[in-house]
């Protein structure tokens, strides 16, 4: 039996399957919830594949196997009869139809693209609302430029405008291998990702920047070896940290007037100039 068969045998299976009144399905959820009655829970989901067929077909048009979009409709079916509480007053189907559209949701975006995407609620939101929107937008009696209709989007779903054109490019096309070999006027043949740029610095820089640093630190650690404990504290405070503390709550906390830490922070900063030149010479000349 290919797919095709298989898919129509599990619609009428599931159009075939009688509705549960909801006394019956109150008892149903009960067995299940305090007895694990196996029976119950094959009654309980069987009533509803409907549902969960009819919800996959509304996710059909992103191209993914309809078997696939019922299957794990049918996880999210079974999730929720897992955590389903029969004494609220509340239908199964009502509480359902979260589960079984999450589940398939999740499953669209693990696979609809190598590329994750909609990593949170807002652009998951966006993912599955973008082609309505434009289309809706589209409809209007005013032609709407691309920017303007960006604006319309980021403003209904809460997103930024930058986010609606990412997310617009990547649902306008396939994904496309930075492999493809791509051919230039000489006939010479280069792949996609020959022509990408990165903004980081190369590896020699990254390591010669590395060793730079290293050393310096070297030489500032031994440099401070020449100050006394009041003026490596004052330089730790002023100079070492990424907010230096002002020269009149250094003041305080050592009990003495600002201008005298501001005296003993330059005669700190001259010992660290000719303890640093002494060590290394060649510092002199810069």
């Amino acid at each position: 039996m290919n797919e095709d068969s298989a898919r129509r045998s599990m619609i009428r299976a599931a159009m075939r399957a009688p509705y549960l009144e909801r006394s019956e399905e109150h008892d149903l959820a009960v067995r299940w919830k305090e007895d694990h009655d196996q029976e119950a829970l094959h009654r309980i989901t069987t009533a509803h594949m409907r549902l969960v067929i009819s919800m996959a077909a509304k996710f059909r048009h992103f191209g993914l196997s309809m078997s696939d979009l019922i299957q794990e409709g049918h996880v999210g079916l079974l999730e929720a009869a897992a955590r389903f509480e029969p004494d609220r007053d509340v239908r199964f189907s009502t509480y359902a139809t979260w589960w079984i559209r999450a589940s398939i949701q999740d499953y669209i975006l693990r696979n609809w693209s190598i590329v994750r995407g909609g990593t949170s609620s807002a652009q998951k939101a966006l993912f599955f609302n973008l082609r309505r929107l434009r289309a809706r937008l589209a409809q209007g009696s005013e032609l709407l430029s691309s920017a303007a209709v960006y604006h319309e989007i980021a403003a209904a779903l809460g997103v930024p405008e930058a986010d609606v054109a990412m997310m617009d490019s990547r649902l306008s096309g396939p994904d496309a291998s930075l492999n493809v070999p791509l051919g230039d006027e000489s006939g010479a043949a280069s792949d996609r990702q020959d022509f990408l740029v990165s903004d980081d610095p190369l590896p020699d820089e990254v390591v010669g920047d590395t060793i730079d640093f290293e050393r310096r630190s070297g030489w500032l650690n031994t440099a401070l070896g020449a100050l006394n404990e009041r003026e490596l504290k004052i330089i730790r405070e002023r100079r070492l940290r990424e907010e230096g503390a002002t020269l009149e709550s250094l003041g305080a906390r050592l009990g003495i007037s600002k201008e005298r830490v501001r005296q003993i922070e330059n005669r700190a900063l001259e010992k660290l100039r000719v303890a640093l030149v002494r060590e290394n010479p060649e510092l002199a000349v810069l």
